[in-house]
């Protein structure tokens, strides 16, 4: 499909044309500039809060047992304004926190409930999302009550889990910590789907094969949290959907039983609705007088009855307000056949249902309904591994209990990094492995005698610093996941990464281990160290005495402590740092550098200084001189950005594989070449501006501490430690 990313299924998790083009109105005319936006968007000038908030610090002094308690005494205090499915909130926070949290990719690791991005666009507008809007009004009580501590992140996602705890199910634990964000995510690409809930064919490759869904996306349509719950492209067909269903939640890093818990358990309480009446606009397009809600329904009347949201109408057990076995009792004890709810859309109801197993009507207790099930439901009958695993869910209530608890513990804290970043009493002592534990590193060896010991090793510089930056580069500020600590880079399958030189990588890590096991240094710490001394050494040959600041404490993961088969996610397929892709992609390396530069949590002057520092010290994948504007390689000069603003050279493209030669504009001699991630950095108006400070003659010094600390914000972005 024209716009999306050329290796679909497999490669780049990046889609051109998605978060790194334009989409300001003062720049949509010139749709290959860059948005350099991404780089700064929540930055400062959004954020309210005083410069000196520390919000890990604000969280520790929260009443966490008293935000517990107003929660669940909300969950049964009606109001009239929006009243609750009999009585009980439960079913609509946990949609909410459901839906914060069900955003989340692997392939990105962006999306998920660790932002409270859903209080934005266009998450707040999408279909699937409507009249949660009304969830968050109910719960801002308790967020204006609570304050800064209590960031709205925290408290929708707790609002789900004390709904559960309020229905009866024993939960695996809750942790605080999430901090807020103050505008829409524009670093996301939900994808290039014409309209929202178009047709899941502008998703994939091949209809029948959900496997060919364009990554990251995870979503069978835009506006979806998951699949369609009438069937695909509205069609009702359990088989297929099974499929989607598989796919969906495998790129969300859950497995079969997680999957088939979070189902059953998902629709063991709450309802659908389907009121069939002329639905307003969405929150971001509603009329001022809405005051910021969205979907107004003239014919509600201030009856829960009267609701609607996703088209289908009814509730999957007999008792939705409470945790039991109802759901897997309906789906099993009974046969069930498609037909329409109120509201025109597909669902499946029982055929030649006894009356106590009938459903009470949300606002009516006297009246009583079908129970339904969604498309997606009826795949965990249909499918025969989802079959099999319900099976033994059905047999084994407790079972299921314990398995749904842990995949929502997993749903709802799955981007927020290690445990480190979780606070309050509820935190599980568990050391879960989707957490990416590290052990604890030694502190007290003796720092210098580590640096002689690398010094005197052979490796060079270039080799020192790229093993360093190939460690950390990985880490991903979206979920928190990656980076150096951990020394991962030694273990599978990050070792066989071809973008980690894997022959080089074998070679200088036979060199470090020796001083690792010598001086009672972790090896992820001799890594880093080993790319400072680098790094220092360069600094030196330019004639500067700049000390790389360093911390110590970080571990070694063991192979037991690392979930392989998700770190296979983070696998960089490009690297503008190194000037280095794995293979061609629709997505320009321009705008892959961008992206890498984004979840490494880089602005945009970052970048630069980084790029143009990499490329003088020489570390380009396997030692190519594309980009390697000096003569004086080795040496931490600003020699790329003199050269690349130098009139004296003209650029020239070469090839169809983006490559160019820098030639003297007197003699027409090649004297460098570049690919279009070294041009772009003196081709885009901003990125050039950037460029032009650090090739003033009176900025050398300033380059060097510059990539000082932007090096060591990479080195440091795992160092959850550091600042807690």
């Amino acid at each position: 499909m024209d716009g999306n990313n050329v290796n679909a299924t497999g490669g780049c998790p990046v889609m051109h044309g998605g978060n790194t083009t334009v989409a300001s109105p003062v720049t949509k005319w010139w749709p290959r500039a860059l948005n350099i936006d991404i780089l700064h968007q929540h930055g400062a000038r959004t954020n309210p809060m005083d410069a000196d908030y520390d919000h890990r610090e604000a969280v520790k002094g929260l009443d966490f047992e008293a935000v517990k308690a107003d929660l669940h005494a909300l969950m049964t205090d009606s109001q009239d304004w929006w009243p609750a499915d009999w009585g009980h909130y439960g079913g609509l926070f946990i949609r909410l926190a459901w839906h914060a949290a069900g955003s989340y990719r692997l392939g990105d690791g962006r999306g998920g409930a660790g932002t409270g991005n859903i209080r934005f666009a266009p998450l707040n507008s999408w279909p699937d999302n409507a009249s949660l809007d009304k969830a968050r009004r109910l719960l801002w009580p308790i967020k204006k009550k609570y304050g800064n501590a209590l960031s709205w992140a925290d408290l929708i996602v707790l609002s789900g889990t004390v709904a559960y705890s309020s229905m009866g199910l024993k939960t695996f634990g809750f942790g605080f910590g999430r901090e807020d964000i103050w505008g829409p995510e524009t670093d996301i690409n939900w994808g290039n789907d014409s309209v929202l809930e178009a047709p899941t064919d502008e998703r994939v490759e091949d209809i029948n094969d959900p496997s060919t869904m364009y990554n990251p996306l995870a979503a069978s349509h835009m506006g979806l949290i998951y699949v369609n719950p009438e069937g695909v492209n509205g069609n009702p067909d359990p088989a297929l959907t099974a499929e989607y269903v598989r796919t969906t939640f495998s790129r969300m890093a859950m497995n079969d039983e997680e999957t088939a818990a979070l189902t059953v358990g998902g629709h063991t309480v709450g309802k659908c609705h389907g009121m069939q009446a002329e639905i307003g606009a969405a929150p971001e397009g509603a009329t001022l007088a809405e005051a910021g809600l969205g979907w107004s329904n003239p014919k509600f009347e201030g009856k829960a009855n009267q609701a609607h949201t996703s088209g289908l109408e009814g509730a999957w057990t007999t008792n939705p307000t409470q945790w039991d076995n109802g759901y897997l009792e309906l789906l099993f004890g009974y046969e069930w056949q498609t037909t329409k709810s109120r509201a025109g859309a597909w669902q499946w109801e029982p055929i030649d249902i006894a009356e106590e197993h009938k459903v009470p009507d949300a606002s009516d207790p006297s009246v009583k309904h079908n129970p339904i099930m969604t498309d997606a439901d009826m795949a965990m009958k249909v499918d025969p591994i989802y079959r099999e695993i319900c099976e033994r869910f059905h047999k084994d209530p407790e079972y299921l209990a314990e398995t749904f608890a842990r995949a929502w513990f997993k749903l709802t804290h799955r981007d927020m990094g290690p445990k480190v970043n979780y606070y309050g009493p509820d935190v599980p002592a568990e050391d879960l492995i989707w957490q990416d534990p590290v052990p604890a590193g030694n502190t007290g060896y003796d720092l210098a005698a580590v640096k002689s010991k690398i010094a005197d090793s052979g490796l060079s510089a270039a080799d020192m610093i790229a093993t360093a930056w190939d460690s950390a580069r990985n880490f991903r500020g979206s979920d928190k996941r990656g980076g150096a600590n951990g020394a991962r880079i030694r273990l599978a399958p990050q070792k066989d990464w071809v973008g980690n030189e894997p022959e080089r990588l074998a070679k200088v890590l036979g060199l470090l281990e020796p001083i690792a096991t010598e001086t009672g240094a972790s090896l992820a710490d001799v890594i880093v160290l080993a790319g400072n001394v680098g790094l220092e050494q360069a600094i030196k040959a330019a004639g500067h005495d700049v000390e790389v600041p360093f911390a110590k404490g970080r571990g070694d993961a063991t192979e037991e402590q690392t979930d392989a088969d998700s770190f296979t996610d983070l696998e960089p397929l490009a690297d503008g740092f190194r000037n280095w892709q794995k293979e061609d992609y629709a997505a320009r390396p321009e705008e892959l550098m961008l992206d890498r530069a984004q979840l490494l949590g880089l602005t945009a002057a970052e970048m630069v200084v980084l790029v143009g520092g990499m490329r003088v010290l020489g570390t380009n994948y396997g030692g190519s001189r594309h980009g390697v504007f000096t003569d004086r390689e080795g040496q931490l000069t600003t020699d790329f950005f003199v050269n690349l603003t130098d009139m004296g050279y003209s650029w020239h493209p070469v090839d169809q594989d983006g490559i160019y030669e820098i030639r003297d504009r007197k003699t027409g001699a090649v004297k460098w070449t570049a690919t279009s991630a070294d041009l772009v950095l003196g081709s885009n108006s901003i990125l050039r501006a950037y460029v032009e400070v650090y090739a003033q003659d009176d900025n050398a010094e300033k380059f060097v501490r510059d990539f000082v600390a932007a090096w060591t914000k990479v080195m440091n972005a795992d160092r959850f430690d550091l600042v807690a």
